[in-house]
């Protein structure tokens, strides 16, 4: 941790590595207690380490967003938790925020329906607040979409222990999911155009684009979202999609329940044919995750196998009822030509 002269650092008395961190993106967090006790979180992202600023070609875009006044703007009842920023001079990007403690969500088990409606209403508010507005560094779409393939991940990620994870996902993925979903999700890594384009028939704002659980905090009051890095300017769906295939095994409460309850939130911004085209999305994002677990996470992987299948058919709805065109049969040589990683592996 490099501390500027004159920032509230100086102040620090104290410091530790964030236990339950795992660092997968790169990132280094660090508990810090200044001299009046107060208690902070240090991210520190060195130049190349930073695995999500890399892939969308912008690491300094969450602190860009809250230094000019951006994050400033949320609604009522969504908040973040910076409170200071910088860069040094070799590029190493330092972001202070207030400690939330025990109310981030985290990994601790599964939150209630409720709980999931509170975060999701946090977000749609932050959809309606920023509707139709451009607001410039965004993660332009067609980079969210291709933030996990083998390649954008493998240019980007270095030694990170993630880009090797992605990497072996998607050939567990290319032996295990249908053909036609293999072929029709390296068409979107091959070409994002078509698939963004018909995404945004549906309007466009700006979403968090990481709204995981370990990502959010619920303090007494509002919702505190953290980690603005992949920010991304594209339909609400799409926050829906990634959220969906990250966290819908840690609610209590149906995939269909989590969908409907977004309907509702999302208002006016609602638009069905974007929805159903933004599950093709979510698999695109983490398909890899999934095949992953399968193949190599025996605890969990009927679960994982279940959901797969949803995601199948999910994909499959949204290409029958939009119409939308991949190019999948130029790319489908791609499922034959991945190396395969488990030979025991089904099809979902």
């Amino acid at each position: 941790m490099t501390a500027m002269p004159g920032s509230i650092l100086d102040r620090a008395v104290q410091r530790e590595g964030l236990k339950g961190h795992d660092g997968r993106s790169g990132a280094v967090l660090e508990r810090v207690v200044l001299d009046d006790g107060t208690r902070l979180v240090v991210k520190t992202a060195a130049p190349g380490t930073d695995l999500p600023g890399a892939a969308t070609g912008d690491p300094g875009r969450e602190l860009w967003l809250w230094s000019t006044g951006i994050l400033g703007r949320l609604p009522p009842g969504a908040g973040h938790a910076i409170v200071d920023g910088w860069e040094t001079g070799d590029g190493t990007i330092i972001t202070v925020m207030r400690d939330l403690g025990d109310a981030v969500v985290g990994r601790r088990g599964p939150i209630t329906r409720s709980r999931c409606r509170r975060i999701l209403g946090a977000a749609a508010a932050v959809h309606r607040r920023f509707a139709g507005q451009h607001v410039a560094r965004l993660c332009p779409l067609e980079r969210r979409l291709t933030l996990f393939s083998p390649r954008g991940i493998a240019a980007a990620g270095g030694d990170n222990q993630l880009a090797a994870l992605v990497a072996r996902g998607w050939e567990y993925f290319a032996e295990i999911a249908p053909p036609d979903i293999v072929a029709e999700v390296f068409a979107v890594f091959d070409d994002p155009e078509p698939l963004a384009n018909e995404l945004r028939r549906g309007g466009s704002t700006l979403i968090h684009g990481d709204l995981w659980l370990v990502n959010v905090a619920l303090p007494p009051r509002g919702v505190v979202l953290l980690d603005w890095g992949l920010a991304t300017e594209a339909p609400a769906a799409v926050e829906l999609a990634s959220f969906l295939a990250g966290n819908a095994s840690s609610v209590h409460a149906t995939r269909e329940q989590i969908i409907d309850d977004f309907r509702d939130l999302c208002g006016g911004l609602h638009h069905e044919p974007t929805l159903r085209l933004a599950m093709l999305a979510g698999l695109v994002e983490l398909g890899w995750n999934k095949a992953l677990d399968i193949a190599e996470n025996p605890k969990i992987a009927e679960r994982e196998r279940a959901d797969l299948a949803w995601w199948v058919t999910q994909a499959r709805v949204a290409l029958d009822t939009t119409g939308i065109t991949t190019a999948a049969g130029s790319v489908a040589g791609h499922a034959r030509t991945s190396s395969p990683r488990s030979r025991h592996a089904r099809r979902a």
